[in-house]
């Protein structure tokens, strides 16, 4: 009996460690047994409780991670921020970006745009792998090239050429595939050529022939001469009469 009672003593007066704790019962009477227990219950749950967030939280933490890193896979980067150009002058911008060896060719699109302050054009556009030349603005028609061989290497190299003033802006460059979706951008100014104005061509005087000098000398005393005929004709008329 005594070591019956010991054993509930020992069960409800234990302390945290699971000794016997002289100071739960006073004259044989436990006093807080009931209320220790609930204690000892209520932080058991609580550590629980507090470990289940821990786990939950690490999970959140680890999805998070793992979704940030399959997002970033994929990367658009241009190989220079900005051009300068002249009017009339031929550039060549680029972007780079990330391949994957077992994607489909059809699952990549692309669409690239000049923003100014008045208008948004779009230069290049490719839909599910193919070209969609009647997207193109009109401002850009035939005078885009795109590089093939380099769009297989990762790289989208637009030859723009015949520059106008009008092409100055923000170029940017959207990408969508079956891994990932991404854009960069860069800014390319042109700027007008000033055009010199045309020299007239500047006359000058030929020197007169002596061929002609004799001729102008002729005629002027052959009128000379007919003068003075005239002259004595009508003077020798006018004596007659008289």
């Amino acid at each position: 009996m005594k070591q019956q009672l010991g054993g509930a003593l020992d069960d409800f007066c234990g302390d945290a460690s699971g000794e016997y704790n002289p100071s739960l019962y006073i004259h044989g009477t436990i006093t807080e047994p009931v209320n220790w227990r609930k204690r000892q219950l209520l932080s058991s749950g609580e550590n629980g409780s507090r470990q289940s967030r821990e786990k939950m939280i690490c999970k959140i933490l680890l999805l998070i991670s793992l979704t940030s890193c399959v997002c970033g896979t994929f990367v658009v980067k241009v190989t220079q921020t900005s051009y300068q150009a002249e009017e009339n002058d031929n550039i060549t911008l680029e972007w780079m970006f990330t391949t994957k060896p077992d994607s489909s060719s059809t699952s990549l699109n692309i669409i690239c745009q000049l923003f100014t302050d008045v208008k948004h054009l779009i230069l290049y556009h490719v839909h599910e792998g193919v070209e969609s030349p009647e997207s193109q603005d009109g401002q850009f028609a035939g005078r885009v090239q795109c590089d093939k061989d380099a769009l297989r290497e990762g790289r989208i190299r637009l030859h723009v050429s015949r520059l106008r003033t009008d092409d100055s802006g923000l170029y940017l460059c959207e990408m969508k595939t079956d891994y990932g979706e991404s854009s960069g951008r860069c800014r390319l100014n042109v700027t007008a050529v000033d055009q010199p104005k045309p020299q007239k061509p500047t006359v000058r005087p030929q020197p007169e022939s002596r061929g002609r000098i004799g001729l102008y000398v002729g005629l002027t005393a052959a009128v000379l001469a007919v003068c003075s005929g005239l002259y004595s004709a009508f003077r020798l008329h006018f004596s007659q009469e008289t």
